[in-house]
């Protein structure tokens, strides 16, 4: 009997129409397109508008053109996580909201949080339902609406973070294809760095909580920034030296889009040159767990099966992490 892997075989994307650019961020804070762009390489990023909207309401749309793009009935559907760390809720999981809209009736589903690498500790733990032969198709989405979170008054995060999502379709592959390796890494040190302060059961709501602006992102930059570098650099390349992968052998980088300096910085400790990596952040920011969905989405038609993909990303806590998978399918 042949190994089963657990294959992409389908991924969609979805952005909100707003879009808010670094010159109207000028007008909130003492910032300038100039200064955004050389440290970041973001120029603009989408914005999820309108009353009660949460992460399922980008998520929703971006699965059904999943099911849509990979003739997937929603009752076919065994398994679906939501890798998020924006919910609709503290609970029910948005995972459940999702499974309700689109009406998979036969599956279960819970969100997974592990900041900006959400999405690729998912995609690992998904692939295990695959690879044990219990499940023939499991639904990853990676959404974040980061707009909730953001305090547009500080400008260390107020320019970085936007709204957005994706999801990929894992079914059984015998080939040979799909997910080959993975490296995931955490340390809880790492917290004190980029957190959001209140809203959780140590410090819960308050009217002094919400007062003194504990229930936005916080984050220090340069530590931050440290830390990523080294972190994502060093899985990306220890997943390719382990699987005996030289830089001639990668087809793509994608990775997590937190800052262009780090992505850049990752691709040189591959040896990969610039057109071997995926980048979209100049027009999408930081979309937290979205991030890697939406790179996949939009290079998809430039992805050929058999490609070998280096995924990976590194996100609050700390978490982080590289992912080795073969590209299953041709564009479409």
């Amino acid at each position: 009997m042949s190994k089963i892997t657990a294959a992409i075989t389908g991924v969609s994307g979805y952005v909100p129409e707003y879009v808010l650019t670094n010159q109207e961020l000028e007008t909130y804070v003492d910032t300038n397109d100039e200064w955004i762009t050389s440290r970041t390489g973001i120029k603009e990023r989408r914005i999820l508008k309108g009353e009660g909207l949460g992460t399922s309401h980008i998520a929703v749309p971006a699965v059904k053109e999943l099911l849509r793009k990979t003739n997937t009935k929603p009752e076919e559907i065994d398994l679906l996580i939501c890798a998020t760390t924006t919910p609709d809720m503290v609970f029910p999981a948005t995972a459940n909201l999702i499974t309700a809209e689109i009406g998979a009736v036969n599956a279960f589903g819970y969100d997974l949080q592990a900041a900006c690498s959400g999405f690729l500790f998912s995609l690992a733990t998904a692939s295990k339902f695959i690879t044990s032969g219990q499940y023939k198709k499991v639904v990853v989405v990676g959404a974040d609406k980061m707009s909730s979170i953001i305090n547009y008054e500080d400008r260390a995060t107020c320019i970085i973070f936007g709204d957005g999502g994706g999801a990929v379709l894992l079914e059984p592959n015998i080939e040979g294809l799909g997910i080959q390796d993975e490296i995931l890494k955490s340390d809880g040190n790492g917290a004190q760095y980029l957190h959001m302060k209140a809203g959780g059961s140590r410090k819960p709501a308050s009217i002094e909580t919400v007062q003194a602006r504990e229930h936005y992102a916080y984050q220090e930059g340069q530590a931050v920034f440290k830390f990523a570098v080294k972190g994502m650099a060093d899985v990306s390349a220890e997943v390719m030296e382990r699987n005996n992968l030289t830089s001639d052998d990668v087809a793509w980088l994608v990775p997590h889009q937190a800052n262009k300096r780090i992505i850049e910085a990752t691709a040189n400790r591959m040896g990969l040159s610039n057109d071997k990596v995926m980048l979209n952040i100049h027009k999408y920011g930081n979309t937290t767990n979205g991030t890697i969905p939406l790179c996949l989405w939009e290079y998809e038609s430039q992805l050929k099966k058999g490609d070998n993909l280096i995924i990976a990303a590194f996100g609050g806590g700390f978490t982080w992490g590289a992912i080795y998978l073969k590209w299953a399918y041709d564009p479409k």
